[in-house]
Formats: C-alpha cells, structure tokens, sequence
C-alpha cells in the first residue's frame, strides 16, 4: 500500500538522521545550536520575517551536515583505503558545512544583534506568543529532542522500538497544543485518550516497553507545557 510504503520510506529517513546524529559530533552539536537559537529569538521577540531567515538558515545547515556525512559514508565505501582524491572529496565536503555554519553565524548576528541591544538598553524580557505559534514549536522541540534521545541510547530504530517512544512524545505533545489551543475541556479530553491509545498499541504491538512509552509521553507532553508556560500571551 502506499501509505505502508511512505512509512517504511520515512522510517529509513529517521534512521539516517539518527545515525548522523549517533555517530557525527558536530551534528549534535548543530542541533543543540539550533534549539538555542530558536528560543533564543522565540525569547527576543524577533519579526516573523527575522524568525524565518533564522529557521531556513538552521535548517540549510543541519542538511549540509547531513549531506555531509552521507559523502563521508559514501567515500569509506568506495575508498576504504587511504588516497588522496578520497581525502579531498571528504574535506570540500566538510567545508562545504564549515561555510555553510559561518555564513549561519553571520547571519544570526546581523539579525540578532539589534534585538540583543535593545534587551541590554531597556531590560530584557521574554516575548509572548500565540497558542498557535507555540504549537509549531513545541511539536518541532519535541521531535528535535526524540532524535536526539534515541541516538544517545542508541537503541531499536526511529519507528520501532528504542528510548523514546517517538508515537508516544508526538501524541501527547499534540495533547498539550490541544489544551491550550482550543480552550475546551471536551476535545482535551478526547485527545487525551487518543493520546493514551497510541501509547498502549505501541506496548500492546510490542515495538516499545511500557518504561519506552512513559519515558516517551512525559517528555513530549513536560516540554510542551513548559514552552506554553513561558511563552504563552495572555489575552
């Protein structure tokens, strides 16, 4: 069935962005910069506008390290030995993300420098945001944060299986937007055991244990609820 292909192809993505992150230091280390730059400016109160060049500049370096290694791996494969044409394919390619990362950097201080000024000239103070807008960062933190975590444990693969249970963070930080986004006691509710549901087939089909789910649904629905916390505007 397509959709049982789509799946199956989406699961291979995972893994490979698990993997990079497994096994490449500086792509951990892009995406812990890109979760602070992105709270950081959540936080500033940056122009939508600002905010967008700041999201497409994380996401372009993260694919160039990405790309990256998929070069590096594709190198071993066909050079396992040492040459010099493998060494140079292998270091364009890591300087093709040492450029990529510094025109980041330039970037990210033309358009932050500003509102870091003005915070020391008149106080800094955290930005409030809508529900809505809050929503988009919560799901994307959480699913930033679940790559992450599996590649640090190292266990099952991204749709089957490991710490965290990825369906499970997913669903109940869905439950969090629900909450705050609808205001209604009745479609919380209802999301709630949606949520509960997924949790349960993921231990009842036996991809992930009960500790991998509760792991997995504390974690998703604790960093959402913290982001509409701090971030939240109240009307």
């Amino acid at each position: 069935m397509p959709l049982r292909r789509w799946i199956k192809s989406a699961n291979f993505a995972i893994e490979g962005i698990i993997h990079g992150t497994r096994t490449q230091r500086h792509l951990r280390y892009h995406l812990f910069s890109a979760v602070f730059i992105l709270l950081l400016s959540y936080a500033l109160g940056i122009s939508r506008n600002d905010f967008l060049i700041i999201a497409l500049t994380v996401i372009v370096v993260l694919l160039a390290e990405l790309v990256n290694t998929a070069i590096e791996a594709m190198v071993d494969l066909v050079s396992p030995g040492q040459r010099e044409k493998a060494k140079i394919a292998k270091d364009v390619a890591a300087g093709a993300v040492l450029t990529t990362a510094f025109g980041a950097a330039v970037i990210g201080y033309i358009i932050l420098l500003p509102y870091i000024r003005d915070g020391f000239q008149s106080g800094f103070r955290i930005a409030k945001h809508p529900a809505e807008e809050i929503s988009v960062m919560a799901v994307t933190l959480v699913l930033i944060l679940v790559v992450v975590t599996k590649a640090y444990f190292g266990k099952g693969t991204p749709l089957r299986g490991g710490i965290p249970s990825g369906h499970s963070a997913l669903a109940f930080s869905i439950w969090v937007v629900v909450i705050y986004t609808t205001g209604s006691l009745v479609a919380s509710v209802v999301c709630f055991i949606l949520a509960a549901l997924i949790a349960a087939s993921r231990v009842v089909s036996k991809i992930h244990t009960i500790g991998e789910v509760i792991f997995g649904s504390v974690m998703g629905a604790a960093l959402s609820f913290l982001l509409f916390r701090i971030f939240l505007q109240v009307n």
